[in-house]
């Protein structure tokens, strides 16, 4: 496909508009793979351990394309054409078309987000390979971050493969050199592991997961071990920015996942880093 036939106004359209059916995709992702993976993992442990199961052993798949969508209070199956993006959610009024029940308001929200992220992606790098990855790049993110906000989770089955992509982009050159974004995917790992530990020695407890270690890998491997520090410090002020919060709206001081402050840093640091970097340096 020669995309120079194509203006700039219909690239940037066609880019929001794959955006907001891979959004439409993403809520699936978002609901079903933590699901899938506890499901996996129960079966797992029930074999291991040799325990006795009280459920009946079902042979309906699970998984991203089975079994079809339905409203989770009816059973209704979600028809074509109530699962075009965003305007489906706008012309059902938000509602169930057989039972009335009221859809979350977030379905439309993550449509949403992952077109207009995916249009800026295209503005950003360009209608090329760097524009493709990274879209690619901002929809596996966004997938993360609304899984980590829901289950505390970063799947192995996003962030390893997230962080593979980087490297094979930037072996190409796109975002950065392959020795950077090398070093990057091994200096972010080693950065939060060595946190981890250090407050798991002082304090005996754990101060985060594991996947946030792979998930700031898959970062530095996308754009390189010299944006690492940017990363950790917004994302700390992020971090701290949802503590502050939570405790204000709940009165508690409860555990929170801290991979959503990781994708927004790492997100911020992908479009604007080297901006950032050059005016903090010139500031100085």
């Amino acid at each position: 496909m020669d995309l120079t036939l194509y203006s700039g106004e219909q690239l940037l359209a066609f880019s929001v508009i794959l955006g907001l059916l891979v959004g439409s995709f993403l809520n699936v992702v978002i609901y079903r793979v933590p699901e899938m993976l506890k499901r996996q993992w129960t079966s797992e442990c029930t074999v291991y351990l040799e325990l006795e199961s009280d459920e009946e052993p079902t042979k309906d798949p699970f998984n991203l394309v089975k079994p079809d969508s339905t409203c989770p209070k009816c059973g209704h199956k979600i028809k074509p054409w109530e699962n075009i993006p965003v305007i489906s959610w706008l012309f059902l009024r938000g509602k169930c078309s057989n039972c009335k029940a009221p859809i979350s308001f977030r379905y439309p929200a993550i449509e949403l987000l992952t077109g207009l992220v995916s249009g800026w992606m295209i503005y950003q790098f360009g209608a090329n390979w760097a524009g493709i990855m990274a879209m690619v790049f901002s929809w596996m993110l966004i997938a993360l971050f609304f899984i980590d906000l829901d289950e505390q989770l970063l799947p192995d089955n996003i962030t390893l493969p997230l962080l593979w992509l980087g490297l094979i982009a930037n072996s190409q050159g796109l975002f950065t050199d392959l020795p950077t974004a090398l070093f990057g995917a091994v200096f972010g790992y080693l950065s939060l592991w060595s946190v981890y530990w250090l407050f798991k020695i002082v304090t005996g407890k754990e101060g985060m997961g594991h996947g946030d270690f792979k998930l700031l890998a898959a970062l530095g491997a996308w754009i390189g071990w010299t944006m690492l520090p940017q990363i950790i410090i917004i994302s700390s002020f992020v971090g701290l920015a949802f503590g502050l919060s939570q405790m204000f709206l709940s009165g508690e001081n409860k555990p929170f996942a801290f991979g959503p402050s990781l994708i927004i840093a790492g997100m911020i640091a992908f479009i604007w880093g080297p901006d950032i970097n050059h005016w903090y340096l010139t500031a100085l």
